[in-house]
């Protein structure tokens, strides 16, 4: 009897994060086979990465190890489900500023980028912009080319990644003052040639 309303109680969070759930996006990163010498032969076994996002700003990567490639893919999407980041995106396509990641060996540059740009960026940082739902980005890695690696780095640096209004919260400032002087900046040349005829 005291077992049937955990048992309801699970389910009822299955049916309320269901609709969540279903609107994530998981792309497969990269599978690696490994093999176990033993008596009888080899025995392989497979690991797998995985990214998954909800291309409205949060994204999140996990591993799974396994014999068989789809056990180890479910495992990496059940760990990439609870380990998701929320990154702030500025008008929801490209990132606020430039921002770069450091993981291991793996280094990676992340730059904003007008409409229009496109993801220009490597396989597994690809994969990440795509699930977080980046559409204008310029990435470069110039480190380890180990996936793992990519995605960790790419990871750290969005992680650094600061809304003008968050930092407006912080500072206890307006937006405006924030964004004032690079609004001033492009607007100065201008009133300098109306002066100048």
């Amino acid at each position: 009897m005291a077992r049937t309303p955990r048992n309801d109680q699970r389910r009822g969070r299955g049916r309320d994060g269901g609709p969540e759930q279903t609107d994530l996006v998981d792309k497969l990163v990269g599978i690696n086979r490994v093999a176990k010498v033993v008596k009888g032969g080899r025995r392989f076994g497979f690991a797998a990465l995985v990214v998954v996002g909800d291309e409205k700003g949060r994204v999140g990567f996990g591993s799974g190890k396994a014999r068989e490639v789809p056990e180890a893919i479910r495992k990496a999407t059940e760990q990439a489900k609870t380990q998701m980041i929320r990154v702030p995106l500025r008008e929801g396509r490209t990132l606020h500023h430039d921002v770069r990641g450091d993981f291991g060996a793996g280094h990676v540059v992340c730059r904003a980028a007008p409409a229009g740009t496109g993801i220009i960026a490597g396989g597994p940082m690809r994969a990440v912009f795509e699930t977080l739902g980046v559409q204008d980005v310029v990435a470069k890695s110039t480190g380890s080319q180990n996936p793992y690696n990519m995605v960790k780095a790419t990871f750290e640096a969005l992680k650094h990644l600061q809304s003008p209004r968050s930092v407006a919260a912080r500072r206890g400032r307006k937006v405006s003052d924030i964004l004032g002087p690079r609004a001033g900046s492009e607007t100065a040349p201008v009133a300098a040639e109306a002066t100048d005829g």
